[in-house]
């Protein structure tokens, strides 16, 4: 059985819940979008094996608090929150991250800010669509997501979320009360969190404007990542659209955007093989 570890650690403006489990190396997993650290849950006891293996609730996510009322994120802060967590853990230890959708963009500024912490940075469809040669569509798309959240309220901002980054209905959970009670439980948590993030987070991940010029310099501890299936949704665009002007190779991992949940032991061998480089 793996056994988890639950920690807190302190930050401006919030409390940040995370969970270590193994030991080795330190991989920290950054969650995405209204997700928390559950959405790792099958690759950890894979991972666990080689690493300690470090996953969190972003801050207003879940178990990780703000101390007052909710406030347009940063990407910069969510960098810091990541520091922070790795310092409660590693102390002064580089570590290996991996981040999907927005966590993936967190990452990649934690890599920009604070490279000397990071051996290999692993960034798995981040939507910084800021990054492409024509941003136009795809800020009015995120734009109109937030739109709708605000005129028509959180369900029809879903709907258009969920089919504009290539999630359709078969792909998603069945209804919460359908589900066995753990997984309930954490499914109807990380629901709760959608109003933060439609509010609060999309806008702001996917405004951000990344430092490509510090990224080329830091090519050797970034690895760009998209899933197999969803290499052509806009999610994963960015990320080829960078990788395409620099010149990098891009690792497709299974599955779609969320091929972590969805194909785990496929994903987890891979991730494995990513971080003791033997795909590089």
């Amino acid at each position: 059985m793996t056994v988890k570890t639950v920690g807190r650690v302190a930050v401006p403006g919030a409390a940040l819940y995370y969970e270590t489990t193994g030991t080795g190396p330190v991989l920290l997993l950054i969650a995405g979008g209204g997700t928390d650290a559950a959405v790792f849950d099958g690759i950890v006891p894979q991972l666990a094996a080689q690493y300690t293996v470090v996953a969190y609730d972003p801050r207003g996510n879940s178990r990780s608090p703000y101390d007052g009322e909710p406030a347009d994120e940063r990407v910069d802060v969510a960098a810091e929150d990541a520091l922070a967590v790795l310092d409660a853990v590693a102390g002064s230890e580089s570590a290996y991250v991996f981040g999907s959708s927005s966590g993936a963009i967190t990452a990649m500024e934690l890599l920009i800010r604070h490279p000397d912490r990071i051996r290999l940075a692993i960034a798995h469809e981040p939507p910084a669509v800021e990054l492409l040669p024509d941003a136009t569509s795809a800020r009015a798309f995120f734009r109109s997501v937030y739109d709708t959240y605000r005129r028509d309220g959180r369900l029809a901002a879903d709907k258009l979320f969920l089919g504009g980054i290539g999630i359709d209905e078969d792909d998603q959970l069945p209804p919460t009360e359908d589900l066995p009670p753990e997984f309930r439980e954490v499914a109807e948590r990380m629901d709760a969190n959608s109003e933060i993030f439609y509010a609060h987070k999309l806008l702001p991940f996917t405004s951000w404007v990344p430092d490509v010029a510090a990224l080329v310099e830091l090519e050797d501890k970034l690895v760009p990542a998209v899933g197999s299936e969803s290499s052509k949704v806009l999610p994963a665009e960015p990320i080829l659209a960078l990788a395409d002007r620099v010149g990098w190779d891009v690792v497709a991992f299974p599955g779609g955007h969320g091929g972590y949940a969805s194909d785990p032991f496929e994903f987890a061998t891979l991730l494995q093989r990513v971080l003791t480089g033997s795909l590089r």
